[in-house]
């Protein structure tokens, strides 16, 4: 692997050719983002949504080399086979996600250089690409920091600010903490900027075609950035440090919805569609990360599918497909059994597979960022620890139909011609879902959320699903290990990349010691 995703500090901006991106001439504006000799902000404004699609949209090395050997095991997204060692967090699978996540940070850094650079005239036509800029950084910083813990962060991807001085572009540490403060404290700025923002006609077609996340649409990023606020808040609300401002905050968003709108319909999920399969915006070989490794990569687990039997789930029928020797009954993995009486089902042909119609065969999967299911459930969340029930009750309910609304909608994308389509779920199929998971009957209502949480995120937003599993400590799953195994619990975080320590050795020192996959999150406090 090159020195040149290796130094996280040192990767230089790859600069773009765009003069204009609509999503579907996309591969015809961006031919190669490393053979260039200037940039400008709205090129670069598109460059860091190119690097980060590798990280939104489904492809082979988020979901194989990271997703599979780690999340999708730790919170039961799939089944796997179990293995020596399976606990322990490979160097590989965080490494594919640092070096995207480096990547998209390097073009961000080098589109804050250009933007500062403009005249003051230029910068206030071009604000709105400027904070829905962050906003995307924001959420994807996020999710990094959740991984890992502490990441090289305000002075990382300064090569070229630098004037690719080496010497003096290598990264410190910042720690979570201080990251999710300076986050929090920006969005919420942002938020109001927004609020009081309109675009010039002079750039919205500019901003219309290399946004391609919303499309220029100015309501779509008010309601983004304030969901990113939401959902970050609500993480950090069980952390005595920022209770108090956690409360404070989410009850102005939550009771002001008219100056913080939220992501309340599928028709305002912040998602990257893919409508062009010749560009470069598409699901990469997602079949492969799915039906490779004799087909073990895409075994349902237990216990996803003993809960959606459990609930009359109609999201099943869009995410799987049975055994071919099932009798057309769901059933999940054991991740109980030994590796060989694993092995043996899987080979037998019982076990329900991810659906190929629906999933892996599916050239349209879109990229999902944020979605209003997760905005509902964090309300239903919010409103139930404030004891109201009804408002809890509520945004429950309409976050288990936009979910199977949206599953539906993924599946009617799918142009597969191998794999019969899964059947459109009924009203009356929603119904008996919505009655049957039954919000008025459940004790332990957290709990309840949690688990609706963890059918709609998914494997989708897997990240985001392990960060919500962690810091509310539901659904509960337990991973065999072996006696000779090196790490016999769950990890708490994925480790640092051992690049680091090679490249990175004097910056990297600073933080060794939290650097272990038994140290907690700050915001993980159960």
């Amino acid at each position: 692997m090159k020195k040149y995703f290796l130094f996280v500090g040192l990767i230089a901006a790859s600069l773009t050719t765009i003069t204009s991106c609509k999503k579907d001439s996309f591969a015809d504006d961006y031919k190669n983002p490393g053979k260039v000799s200037e940039s400008t902000p709205e090129k670069q404004f598109t460059g860091m949504t190119y690097d980060f699609r590798a990280l939104i949209i489904p492809s082979y090395g988020n979901y194989f080399i990271t997703l599979r050997p780690t999340i999708n095991l730790y919170i039961q997204n799939l089944g796997s086979i179990n293995q020596a060692n399976q606990l322990v967090p490979g160097s590989a699978a965080v490494e594919e996600r640092w070096n995207k996540y480096y990547a998209g940070l390097a073009q961000y850094k080098e589109f804050v250089r250009l933007y500062d650079a403009l005249s003051e005239e230029d910068k206030e036509q071009k604000k709105v690409m400027a904070l829905a800029a962050k906003v995307l950084f924001y959420d994807q910083t996020q999710q990094m920091v959740d991984l890992v813990g502490d990441i090289p962060w305000s002075e990382a991807g300064k090569l070229m600010g630098n004037g690719g001085n080496y010497t003096i572009s290598y990264p410190k540490y910042d720690k979570a903490i201080d990251i999710y403060t300076t986050m929090l404290d920006d969005l919420k700025s942002i938020s109001t900027e927004l609020s009081k923002l309109s675009i010039p006609k002079s750039f919205s077609n500019t901003f219309k075609t290399q946004d391609l996340i919303n499309n220029g649409d100015l309501e779509l990023w008010k309601k983004y950035c304030n969901s990113l606020r939401l959902r970050m808040l609500t993480r950090l609300s069980g952390n005595s440090q920022f209770a108090t401002r956690s409360n404070t905050e989410l009850a102005e968003i939550i009771n002001n919805q008219t100056t913080y709108p939220l992501i309340l319909t599928n028709s305002d999920n912040a998602q990257i569609d893919i409508f062009n399969l010749s560009s470069d915006i598409k699901s990469e070989d997602i079949k492969g990360a799915f039906e490779a490794d004799g087909w073990t990569a895409n075994l349902a687990s237990k216990y996803m599918i003993d809960e959606m039997n459990r609930i009359k789930d109609p999201r099943r029928q869009l995410l799987f497909e049975t055994g071919v020797r099932a009798k057309n009954a769901y059933i999940g993995l054991d991740q109980s059994l030994t590796s060989a009486e694993q092995n043996a089902i899987a080979r037998d042909s019982v076990t329900s597979f991810v659906h190929r119609h629906t999933i892996s065969r599916n050239k349209f999967l879109p990229g999902l960022l944020f979605t209003a299911s997760e905005v509902n459930l964090l309300l239903a969340e919010y409103y139930s620890r404030n004891s109201n029930n009804s408002a809890a009750k509520s945004a429950f309910e309409n976050a288990l139909r936009q979910s199977v609304e949206l599953y539906t909608s993924i599946s009617k994308k799918s142009d597969d011609p191998t794999v019969a389509a899964a059947a459109i779920p009924t009203a009356d199929e929603i119904n008996t879902f919505v009655n049957t998971v039954n919000w008025d009957a459940a004790n332990n209502k957290i709990q309840l959320i949690a688990t609706q949480k963890w059918l709609h995120l998914n494997m989708f937003q897997a990240v985001e699903n392990w960060s919500e599993q962690r810091r509310l400590d539901y659904p509960k799953f337990v991973i065999p290990t072996f006696t000779s195994d090196r790490q016999k619990t769950v990890p708490f975080k994925l480790t640092l990349p051992q690049t680091e320590a090679t490249y990175n050795t004097a910056n990297y020192n600073e933080v060794k010691d939290q650097d272990s996959p038994n140290v907690k999150l700050f915001w993980d406090v159960n």
